[in-house]
């Protein structure tokens, strides 16, 4: 009698220890389908940003998009001159790194199919120097240097007029290009060194201030003093570019959508006091 009770426990604890298995393995495989469906289900993209402030701000947002399903994938954090053809030929979704003016050239110039969709933040050119704490403090016959090629020049020319150190042509702001040859008249006397931009914050030391792009100064860590600046009206936002088939794709409209949020806004505002400044 006990030999057959214990049979049927044997014989019980087996089917049990079969049903827990099978239990098991149905579970297992559920979560197998569960974790393969959400990974058909998230979309990635791909993307091209420079370092600062444009990866740290993608950073930010990226886990709000996460929660949409939707991966971002930065390749790399140095745009350079093929970054644009890049995204034309379709190896990434999107770049964050230009303003419009700029991607509208590369358009021109390139035949490629390109456009906006959406302006980021402004990184205000903006006039620094290490001899002076304010623009009342430099004296006439300043030396100032500004970055040569024709879309910073004419920004940091039009600083220096709305600031009333110069008057510019109008034709100049009709173009949004400029030179000295477009200075009219020295309001407060100044002289305009014109080089490369790479090498004014190199070479600062020999200028009484000087006017860079404000990531480049990000970059550089520099501590000058900020003089004056674009405003966040500048026509020079830094904007998400994609190929024109894709200005509507939902993934794309959710990652603008983030960067503008209200609180994505603020932590610009907050960590960069002021050197980067939102489009809203």
């Amino acid at each position: 009698m006990k030999r057959r009770t214990l049979a049927i426990i044997l014989s019980a604890v087996t089917v049990l220890g079969a049903l827990t298995g099978c239990a098991s393995k149905a579970e297992e495989t559920e979560n197998k389908e569960q974790a393969a469906d959400a990974t058909e289900s998230e979309v990635v993209l791909k993307g091209i940003a420079d370092l600062v402030p444009h990866s740290e701000i993608i950073e930010y947002v990226t886990p709000k998009l996460a929660e949409q399903g939707i991966k971002i994938e930065l390749v790399s954090t140095a745009a350079d001159s093929t970054t644009n053809e890049k995204l034309n030929a379709g190896e990434i979704d999107f770049n964050y790194f230009q303003h419009e003016p700029y991607l509208l050239s590369e358009v021109e110039s390139n035949g490629y199919d390109l456009v906006n969709a959406g302006g980021i933040h402004v990184e205000p050119i903006t006039a620094y120097s290490d001899k002076y704490e304010k623009k009342e403090d430099i004296p006439q016959n300043a030396v100032v240097a500004i970055p040569n090629d024709a879309t910073n020049e004419y920004r940091a020319l039009r600083i220096l007029e709305l600031n009333g150190f110069i008057d510019l042509d109008d034709k100049a702001e009709d173009s949004l290009s400029a030179s000295v040859d477009d200075i009219l008249e020295y309001k407060i006397p100044i002289k305009i060194v014109e080089i490369d931009s790479a090498q004014i914050i190199p070479t600062k030391d020999d200028y009484d201030f000087f006017i860079t792009n404000t990531n480049k100064a990000l970059e550089a860590g520099i501590k000058s003093n900020r003089l004056f600046s674009e405003g966040a009206d500048s026509p020079y936002a830094n904007i998400i570019a994609v190929r024109s088939e894709d200005k509507d794709n939902p993934a794309i409209k959710a990652l603008v959508a983030a960067l503008l949020d209200e609180d994505t806004q603020k932590f610009i505002q907050e960590k960069y006091d002021g050197a980067v400044i939102p489009v809203k």
